[in-house]
């Protein structure tokens, strides 16, 4: 391992949106490979491999989105040459123009790249690596609610929405995270690459961090059945939320909408970016999730409780969209609800929220 003239030197890159539990994550996460393992095995500090930074713009302190306080260590041009560039997630809009907001952490960003710098990006962090243009023809992900408006601003970034983790760029030197959490999997990407995959696992073992193998898929929810401008389709929207389970809801909702059924369908997609049919399915599947983590009724029953009367298409669908099998969601999720709701037992009541039916609101 590196001594301390040799530490590789991480820039954590900041800016006005950055979320900072994010930003001092990483910083913390990285700040203790080759120094914490040895607390536990030898009771003393070992030398840390890594030298983070923050660095921002100016290197004056920033007021973060969330109230907290971000102190940058150094201005973008008193920063050193950086080894590996970091930069945590927004706390900004998925909607939101972000237009000519980066333009000195662009410039400062390609000149690092071209430099040989590796530079990850966690969640809605993508974003200002995009805004760069660093992504432009390039495999990228970034948290599964802002991947459309993704796709849609930067049309020339082959966006993954099912993907927690995607390396890409010239000789795999981006390297993107999805989810909230998916700074875990980005810092110990990086340790592995960096410093040995035996490290890696020694700073997961010491923290009790999870690798998300599964992807985002189990976790997305209607990130595209937001309120949209047609009345017509909004109203249909409403309707199928509480109807999506009946033998024909596509052909209720035409009726509903008074139109074609050509112009339903093609009004519809353009309202919500899904054909009538794949968003009966998603609702379906969503009230499905909350019946596998709710309840102990068959894989069959779940099915014929949200429409499907196959069930084995219902489980090639499932496995599908969400990327595990019922019986595998199951496992996973619904022993994590019955911990959260022992934790929510335990503690004080909360406010009743108003009734409503799960799938209508994503799960």
């Amino acid at each position: 391992m590196p001594d301390t003239r040799d530490r590789l030197t991480v820039a954590l890159l900041a800016v006005p949106e950055s979320t900072a539990s994010t930003l001092y994550g990483m910083y913390d996460l990285l700040a203790s490979a080759g120094r914490d393992w040895s607390y536990l095995v030898l009771g003393q500090p070992g030398e840390a491999c890594f030298q983070p930074l923050i660095v921002s713009a100016e290197g004056r302190r920033l007021r973060s989105e969330t109230g907290l306080w971000i102190e940058p260590e150094r201005a973008l041009a008193q920063c050193p040459s950086p080894h590996i560039i970091a930069i945590p997630d927004l706390l900004t809009p998925p909607e939101a123009d972000l237009s000519g907001r980066y333009e000195r952490e662009g410039a400062w960003l390609r000149s690092c790249y071209a430099a040989g710098a590796t530079i990850a990006a966690a969640c809605s962090g993508a974003l200002v690596l995009a805004e760069a243009g660093l992504l432009d023809g390039q495999d990228a992900t970034t948290h599964w609610g802002y991947c459309e408006a993704m796709a849609r601003r930067y049309p020339k970034v082959r966006v993954h929405p099912n993907r927690a983790l995607v390396i890409s760029g010239e000789g795999q030197r981006l390297i993107l995270g999805g989810g909230g959490t998916s700074w875990h999997d980005v810092s110990l990407f990086l340790i592995a690459r960096f410093l040995g995959a035996e490290e890696a696992m020694r700073v997961a073992r010491l923290h009790l961090l999870n690798w998300h193998d599964i992807g985002q898929q189990p976790y997305a929810a209607l990130a595209r059945s937001r309120n949209v401008d047609d009345a017509v389709i909004a109203r249909c929207q409403e309707w199928v939320a509480q109807h999506y389970d009946e033998d024909v809801p596509v052909a209720a909702m035409v009726r509903l909408s008074g139109l074609p059924e050509r112009s339903f369908k093609r009004r519809f997609a353009r309202a919500t970016g899904m054909s009538p049919m794949e968003y009966v399915h998603t609702l379906r599947l969503e009230e499905s999730k909350q019946l596998l983590e709710t309840t102990r009724l068959s894989i069959e029953a779940v099915a014929n409780e949200v429409g499907y009367e196959d069930a084995s298409f219902f489980g090639r669908l499932f496995r599908r969209k969400v990327g595990l099998t019922p019986a595998q969601y199951r496992r996973r999720f619904g022993a994590l609800r019955r911990v959260l709701q022992e934790g929510e037992a335990a503690g004080p009541t909360p406010r009743a929220a108003p009734a409503r039916r799960s799938a209508a609101g994503g799960g």
